[in-house]
């Protein structure tokens, strides 16, 4: 379906793919921004590589590709290169909790302004499907035929204990609900993780497990233990803004009011400092 954020790309997601429901929901909550006053030339994107980054192909923003699990690394300089722009940095399971996970902690330890978007479907699926850091014990696949070892990653206590100030999680399947935490993530100030679940029809196809599972709060946790709590369930999977609280960002405590490039000099002031400084 043709809009004014497609590009036109061919789209190579597997039919079915949770991929989709992400691709619509950030197109919906572009639109909402708009509506709130956010001008789409304020958006800027990051990916990084998987499957999840096919997404920098099939939206019409600005942004950059970047190394495999960099995408916050970059996104955070991208923010403090310019505050007025809201960042959102796309990720995948593999690349923001795996290769990436120690610029996803320290991201949510500063509270950089930006906005992570987790496309985890518990898989490599863009590498036919190895097992992840959120791949569920007795996982099955060419990398643990014999099943996974390992316990997975719980990302939402990892992320609330690291300091981020809000936290989401939401199925990719109920696009309005996504939709609407992605525009509210984008506005708040401070770091925002969006972790939204997303079956891999393909290699790990957890549809049916996640809309039986999935369930609405109905307001975010009041304290971070609360928080916790609804984090480490297990028998339901608690979806919605499960935490949220204001404290100042990264960007607001190391510049304050100085603005880089609105506090930019001219050319004329710049070539006068070069100037003193050789003749010092």
């Amino acid at each position: 379906m043709r809009d004014d954020l497609s590009t036109g790309a061919e789209n190579t997601w597997c039919p079915g793919c949770g991929n989709f429901g992400i691709l619509n929901a950030v197109k919906r909550a572009v639109s909402s921004l708009e509506e709130r006053g956010i001008a789409r030339d304020r958006l800027f994107m990051t990916a990084c590589i998987g499957c999840h980054a096919k997404i920098f192909d099939y939206l019409s923003l600005s942004g950059i590709y970047t190394l495999h699990g960099r995408s916050m690394s970059v996104a955070q300089g991208v923010k403090l290169a310019n505050p007025d722009l809201k960042v959102l940095a796309f990720t995948g399971d593999g690349a923001g909790y795996g290769e990436g996970i120690a610029h996803l902690l320290f991201a949510a330890k500063r509270n950089a302004d930006i906005t992570v978007i987790v496309h985890d479907n518990g898989v490599y699926a863009l590498t036919t499907g190895q097992r992840s850091p959120t791949s569920a014990a007795g996982f099955e696949g060419p990398s643990t035929p014999h099943g996974n070892e390992e316990d997975p990653f719980n990302p939402l206590v990892l992320m609330l204990e690291a300091g981020a100030t809000f936290v989401a999680r939401e199925f990719s399947a109920r696009i309005d609900e996504l939709s609407g935490i992605i525009a509210a993530a984008v506005e708040h100030e401070g770091f925002s993780l969006v972790e939204v679940l997303q079956p891999s029809i393909t290699f790990n196809d957890t549809y049916e497990e996640y809309a039986a599972a999935v369930d609405t709060v109905d307001a975010p946790a009041a304290t971070l233990a609360d928080a916790l709590r609804l984090a480490r369930e297990t028998e339901r999977l608690p979806s919605g803004v499960l935490y949220r609280v204001e404290r100042p960002s990264h960007g607001a405590r190391l510049y304050g009011d100085w603005n880089p490039v609105a506090s930019h000099p001219n050319r004329d002031d710049r070539l006068e400092r070069v100037r003193t400084l050789m003749n010092q």
